[in-house]
């Protein structure tokens, strides 16, 4: 079926005015203003009140943490504190709680136009050792592109790190599944709905053989490295003293620094260090919101671009965001680099971290632009709400206005957000199954 999205309100690509016809799961011709398609068509959508976007990417997220959302105890405490509140909850996990939680965390970022998604799960206690599996299961079933980081920690209290043994696994266990979990869900052809990436958690609960070990697995197999790198000053203290070297020097020597890594915050490197990311490659997902709520400082975006780096956006847990909302991550991106940058920072800077920026992080050329033979992964928003009324240009307005919903989305040329709703999908059951666990997990 040949499906032409006709005479868009507006449109992120250029000589586009016309729309764009798309072909089974691509988009095979942009159409100037005025002009009908040069190929033959079945069906013709009507995008007069709609801004079309490429599908949003979300490089960095915590499902399961849906299901702590402003805690009480964990509230105004920086990251460490942060963690050693909430990992006795997280101890609590179930394999229902986090099905909920990554259905509702999904669900949330579809609605706000994702359309590939990451998520880096990392706790593992006794019974949910099928995490990947389940989360696997949950975004097929919902239809949108995931790369699932197969997280890990293998450092508890006991050995220097900061979580609890409950939620540790051993590193032979941790290789083990990771390979398995490759073998059975990575798909590494163009257009793959399902990917798996390999994700230690972050310096202060990984071990450096864990490290090591990660980073020959993912070269074995040709899949993407993902960790929290360079979050806090605290964290910087904690490797000058338990290691010897900064954070990324860490990551060089363990063999992580290269054009198949990306790091989550990347917030605190100094100039020589974003040249060396530079150099190699290396990625950065910029989280401004939940580094604002962790006071742990303010990504260097327009540094590390000019300089080469690639950058996209995430929206991070929801227990530290505390939102799974995408399309409100590129307003607050937007707004915290134009205070530190200056007016040089514009809405469609916001927009090309949220989509080309997160393709170029996860090695994916054919997401995130509006071009022939690209994916059609497509979010569209109407300007329907007050907070639109008088604006003048239908882009920047759902960044500056503060869009933050989606009226429909599209994956993979598939309709699976229409009129605002998730096709197939009750809300309102999902939310009230999804509090009752959030309500017991925090009450256990």
């Amino acid at each position: 079926m040949n499906i032409w999205l006709k005479n868009p309100l507006s449109i992120l690509a250029d000589n586009s005015g016309g729309g764009i016809l798309l072909e089974g799961t691509r988009i095979i011709e942009l159409i100037p203003s005025g002009k009908d398609p040069s190929s033959e068509y079945d069906s013709v959508f009507d995008a007069s009140c709609h801004v079309i976007l490429p599908g949003l990417i979300n490089l960095h997220h915590h499902f399961y943490q849906t299901l702590t959302r402003v805690y009480p105890q964990a509230l105004n405490k920086g990251l460490f504190p942060w963690l050693k509140t909430l990992y006795p909850l997280w101890a609590g996990l179930t394999p229902e709680a986090l099905r909920l939680g990554t259905r509702l965390a999904l669900s949330e970022l579809l609605l706000s136009g994702c359309t590939t998604a990451s998520d880096q799960h990392y706790v593992f206690p006794a019974g949910l050792d099928n995490a990947i599996d389940l989360q696997v299961e949950e975004a097929q079933n919902l239809g949108i592109r995931m790369v699932l980081c197969r997280g890990s920690m293998d450092r508890s209290e006991k050995d220097g790190g900061l979580p609890p043994d409950s939620v540790v696994q051993t590193c032979d266990e941790i290789l083990e599944d990771s390979e398995r979990l490759i073998q059975q869900y990575h798909n590494p052809e163009e257009g793959a709905m399902t990917q798996i990436a390999l994700a230690p958690c972050s310096p202060f609960s990984v071990s450096e053989a864990l490290m090591r070990e990660s980073a020959m697995l993912a070269k074995k197999h040709h899949v993407l490295l993902h960790t929290h790198l360079a979050e806090t000053e605290d964290e910087n203290s904690f490797c000058l003293k338990t290691i010897g070297c900064r954070p990324l020097d860490y990551l060089e020597q363990v063999g992580w620094l290269n054009n198949k890594t990306w790091m989550a915050h990347g917030i605190h490197f100094t100039d020589e260090e974003i040249q060396k990311l530079a150099a190699a490659k290396t990625g950065i997902s910029h989280c401004p919101s939940s580094n604002m709520v962790l006071s742990s400082g303010v990504c260097r975006v327009m540094d590390l671009e000019k300089a080469g780096v690639p950058v996209g956006l995430g929206v991070d847990g929801s227990a530290s965001n505390d939102s799974s909302n995408l399309m409100q991550e590129v307003r607050q991106a937007f707004l915290l680099q134009r205070l530190h940058h200056g007016s040089k920072v514009t809405h469609l800077d916001a927009l090309r971290w949220a989509t080309e920026g997160g393709a170029n992080v996860l090695r994916r050329p054919e997401l995130g632009r509006i071009a022939e033979g690209m994916q059609a992964d497509l979010a569209l928003f109407k300007l329907d709400e007050l907070r639109f009324s008088g604006n003048g240009d239908p882009l920047a307005a759902l960044v500056i206005c503060g869009a933050h919903q989606a009226d429909r989305v599209m994956v993979a040329g598939k309709w699976i957000v229409e009129d605002g709703q998730i096709l197939g999908l009750d809300l309102e059951q999902l939310q009230a199954q999804h509090h009752r666990e959030a309500k017991r997990l925090q009450e256990k």
